[in-house]
């Protein structure tokens, strides 16, 4: 077995719940949830997301919304990303209710969920989560997510949201993921978390190498007329907005382990940049074809904060 390869774990009933025993006891040991929605007629994106740091007995997160009116999180629709809140410690992740504003159910395990999320006066959100597969671990190293434990599953979302005095009622396919391990605050690399979901029969997962500038895959899947299998070599391509540097387009070419390609082209319906300690997340809902077929989904263009300001002084011809 080679350094670029792991055996997975088996995902089973037992990581619906916090891992809090199984890991160690540096302050920077992270466990999160993560579960995206979207309506992409109308260009709108959401996530809800969950951070949690047990031995410093916190957890971080909330909810955003956007849609193409606005990029910047202190513009879009909704934007809440709190930092530091106390960790519930008589609850287990399986049926929570955070300070962050979102409450957790699980309904049936590694399967259905019940997702809430509340701000009073701005926004609710009541919404479930039902899985169009298994839950798929993470099979390789190489990528962002670097020592984590963390798997993957495609899902159909629908419920409603209130935000303000607008009813949005969401019914699409979208990804949810999990992860617990250490995840320290001052080592961000760049990367790409790529998702994209046609029909349950036909979707994707590409997750690029960490600091790899060609923006080769390190890992992912596809799914192809009903059939998964990780995704063995690729590469991500990106066209940028000249003025803002977010990606407007974008192709994803790989090879899995049955031997069929993936091929899927996309364009940008809508973003946000949100800020994630030492690093941003350039997030992009994104219009694909998938083989052919059409879907959405999205493009997380991850970058060291540094890095995306350097990025963006060259592009005004600035040292």
């Amino acid at each position: 077995m080679t350094d670029e390869s792991r055996i997975p774990p088996v995902i089973t009933e037992r990581d619906d719940r916090f891992h809090f025993d199984e890991m160690s006891d540096r302050w920077w040991i992270t466990e999160t949830a993560w579960f995206s929605f979207c309506k992409p007629e109308i260009g709108l994106g959401g996530w809800i997301y969950t951070m949690a740091r047990p031995n410093i007995g916190t957890v971080a997160g909330g909810a955003w919304l956007w849609d193409a009116s606005a990029h910047l999180p202190w513009e879009v629709l909704y934007s809440r990303n709190l930092t530091a809140l106390r960790l519930p410690q008589e609850q287990d992740l399986d049926d929570i209710a955070l300070p962050t504003g979102a409450r957790i159910r699980t309904i049936e395990p590694l399967t259905s969920y019940e997702l809430n999320y509340e701000e009073e006066g701005m926004v609710s959100m009541d919404l479930r989560f039902d899985a169009v597969m298994p839950p798929r671990p993470l099979a390789k190293a190489g990528s962002s997510f670097q020592k984590l434990s963390h798997f993957d599953q495609f899902g159909r979302v629908h419920g409603r949201i209130q935000l303000h005095e607008r009813e949005i009622d969401i019914d699409c396919l979208a990804m949810r993921d999990r992860s617990w391990g250490p995840r320290p605050e001052h080592r961000p690399g760049r990367s790409a978390y790529v998702t994209g979901i046609a029909s349950p029969n036909d979707a994707f997962l590409a997750v690029t190498k960490w600091n790899d500038p060609d923006y080769a895959i390190a890992y992912g899947f596809q799914i192809r007329d009903g059939e998964a299998a990780d995704l063995l070599t690729g590469r991500r391509w990106v066209e940028r907005d000249s003025e803002q540097h977010w990606v407007n387009r974008i192709v994803i070419e790989a090879k899995d382990a049955l031997g069929r390609d993936l091929l899927a082209e996309g364009r940008r319906l809508s973003g946000i940049v949100i800020n994630r300690h030492s690093f941003i997340d350039s997030n992009g809902l994104i219009e694909w074809t998938i083989n052919g077929n059409t879907g959405h989904g999205e493009d997380q263009d991850m970058w060291p904060v540094h890095d995306w300001a350097a990025a963006r002084r060259h592009a005004r011809g600035e040292k």
